[in-house]
């Protein structure tokens, strides 16, 4: 009946039809052995040193994961409170070595510009003389001096606002 509507005798499609099986049968042996070697290497794998699983060296790893991520988190957070600290403090530093009076020789005379990171600060003119020493203040805001500087000082403040960006 096949025959009929194929043109193929039913012999060849039964001998094919065998041979498909034998091929599929072939391959699902194959496959088997294939997983048996894979389950095998499973298990030894699994099994680990001392008996110690797999399961428990990732559990392990895992719990060293979060207590390392919430460790990372608490640093986070102090570093970020100490860079708040830090924007109060003189972080921008100028000196400038000066000879303030012709007949001492040397330059025994210094200016020392100090500023946050919002050019905040101060500058320090010390003047040195034979009498003694004298110190003078300057307040700075937003880089600008409220009194006038002098040349020194003048240099201090820009060696302390290029100092650090």
């Amino acid at each position: 009946m096949i025959e009929q509507y194929l043109g193929i005798p039913s012999d060849y499609i039964i001998i094919g039809l065998a041979a498909v099986a034998v091929v599929l049968l072939i391959l699902i042996i194959v496959n088997m052995v294939q997983m048996n070697r894979i389950k095998k290497r499973l298990e030894i794998f699994m099994k680990g040193k001392n008996a110690k699983s797999l399961e428990d060296t990732l559990v392990y790893r895992l719990e060293q994961v979060d207590s390392l991520r919430t460790a990372n988190d608490a640093n986070e957070k102090a570093i970020q409170n100490i860079q708040e600290h830090l924007k109060g403090c003189y972080n921008k530093f100028g000196l400038e070595k000066y000879n303030a009076l012709d007949q001492m020789g040397g330059n025994m005379s210094f200016t020392l510009c100090m500023l946050d990171d919002l050019n905040n600060g101060y500058i320090l003119n010390i003047v040195h003389s034979r009498d003694g020493c004298y110190t003078y203040v300057k307040e700075i805001i937003d880089g600008n001096a409220v009194l006038g500087l002098s040349p020194e000082e003048e240099k201090a403040l820009g060696k302390a606002m290029g100092s650090l960006a």
